[in-house]
């Protein structure tokens, strides 16, 4: 046995100090940057957007005056993330309901 266990641990202990040299080589720093939800209109869809929210907040007070501070739109990579994630995860429970707390995305320098 002692033949054997001399044998094996020096591949064992080659392998390691390789693997070592190899990693420490190589260094990618790896960041995980949080995908926005919710991302600000542009300026040609401010106008029409905020018109059509007073409208309906005015109802039938035509004198009230809003202030719009800011407007918001779903973010499409966002929305097509979740989409697939919860129906990949779905697939087996139909009636399953989930919510998508943080989409983060893996960026490499």
């Amino acid at each position: 046995m002692g033949l054997f266990e001399r044998l094996f641990n020096k591949e064992k202990t080659k392998m390691k100090t390789d693997q070592q040299l190899l990693s420490s080589t190589v260094e990618e720093k790896v960041e995980w940057q949080e995908i926005a939800g919710y991302i600000p209109v542009e300026s040609t869809e401010y106008q029409f957007v905020s018109l059509i929210a007073t409208a309906i907040a005015a109802g039938d007070q035509p004198e009230s005056e809003f202030v719009i501070k800011r407007i918001s739109k779903r973010n499409p990579e966002a929305q097509l993330v979740s989409v697939i994630a919860t129906s990949i995860a779905s697939a087996d429970h139909v009636e399953s309901q989930f919510v998508i707390q943080s989409i983060k995305e893996k960026r490499t320098n």
